[in-house]
């Protein structure tokens, strides 16, 4: 059955101080299509293109796009510590605005889960010299991700400003705001992890300890943009990137706590295992719901029916596709009309060129 127009998940709110058209977003997709000989610039015309083409979303979040030439963990991935770097946003953030949608960058420091082949040469940085169980993607293939440098607290000052430069450089860009990467295992959540964190300084072993690195950030950002320009991604139970905790419930809800404290303006959930089971245990999604003020973002596996189900019932406020997105540029239209969705290829989610990448279908104009 046809969900109406009139359906919550399609019609317009606000997250934060942003005004969206509906209540679907697109979830933030690596691509690797950023030209790394110019220096991991973005902006070419079929980048522009691919953003276009999905620009029916209420909230369009960026790839992730690195904030530091160390940050980088994947090939021909962008960055947004550059001036070429901003000015190669500039037109994709043109183009999704001339469609109607909005469109926040997600910045990003993958920390330990890298290799010196993509970062210049630099040692990876983490909290601790804990080598990840996971591997780097590198133009020669995938390879092991070495012993990290360990953070020192100096050096902690200067990654936290990277985030609040790499935000700024963004509202130059054009871009509404930002999504700040805290999911997946990269750094924001190798702090948060006593798997990964094992300090003994002021930045490990107690929660609040723990909770620090990406409380700093959140601060620094919304001290330079708003905090209603300021979302966060996280991924309390998920595996992703050798990423593990003991206690994910104390942590994380000790970090939605604070961060309903700061008003940002969303927090975007991946609920269970990126890209695989949603019923891990470890985390209570229904209680962040209650506790957060903001705008909550549900991700990790959505159908159509989950989706309007979720925001009719005030499970979420928004949902936000992944791979529905990759393989349908038009995919509220299709979400209205329960229409059937394309397949993304998996083979072409990390190649360079125009194939699986611009060229999936749209439905007839006049269906």
């Amino acid at each position: 059955m046809t969900a109406p127009d009139s359906h919550p998940l399609f019609q317009p709110t606000r997250i934060g101080d942003i005004e969206v058209a509906n209540r679907i977003v697109m979830a933030p997709l690596t691509r690797s299509r950023a030209d790394e000989a110019a220096g991991d610039v973005p902006g070419s015309p079929m980048n522009v293109e691919y953003y276009r083409q999905r620009s029916n979303a209420g909230l369009i979040i960026s790839e992730g796009t690195q904030v530091s030439p160390v940050g980088k963990g994947y090939m021909a991935t962008p960055g947004i510590y550059s001036d070429a770097q901003v000015e190669g946003w500039k037109p994709i953030t043109a183009a999704v605005h001339a469609a109607g949608s909005k469109i926040v960058a997600q910045i990003w420091h993958v920390g330990r889960i890298t290799h010196p082949a993509l970062t210049g040469g630099a040692q990876p940085l983490a909290p601790s010299a804990v080598q990840p169980k996971t591997t780097a993607y590198t133009r020669a293939g995938k390879v092991d991700a070495p012993v990290p440098h360990a953070l020192s607290e100096d050096e902690i000052r200067l990654v936290v400003d990277e985030y609040r430069r790499g935000a700024a450089n963004a509202i130059r860009a054009g871009f509404d705001g930002v999504e700040i990467h805290g999911a997946n295992g990269y750094l924001v959540d190798q702090f948060l992890r006593d798997g990964a964190n094992q300090r003994t300084d002021r930045y490990g072993g107690s929660i609040e300890n723990r909770a620090r690195f990406a409380l700093e950030v959140v601060d620094a950002v919304a001290a330079e943009i708003g905090a209603g320009r300021v979302g966060i991604r996280l991924s309390p139970v998920t595996p992703s990137n050798d990423a593990s905790d003991s206690d994910p419930q104390a942590i994380f809800g000790y970090l939605v706590e604070r961060l309903n404290e700061r008003g940002i303006a969303f927090i975007h959930f991946v609920e269970g295992a990126t890209g695989g089971a949603r019923d891990l245990p470890g985390f209570d999604f229904a209680w962040a719901r209650k506790a957060f003020k903001g705008t909550y973002i549900a991700n990790n596996g959505y159908t159509r029916q989950m989706a309007l189900d979720a925001v009719a019932s005030g499970a979420a406020d928004a949902v936000a596709f992944g791979r529905a997105y990759i393989a349908n540029p038009d995919l509220v239209q299709r979400l209205k009309l329960d229409a059937p969705l394309n397949a993304p290829n998996p083979q072409t989610f990390y190649t360079f060129g125009e194939e699986g990448y611009t060229d999936y279908p749209a439905l007839d104009k006049a269906a």
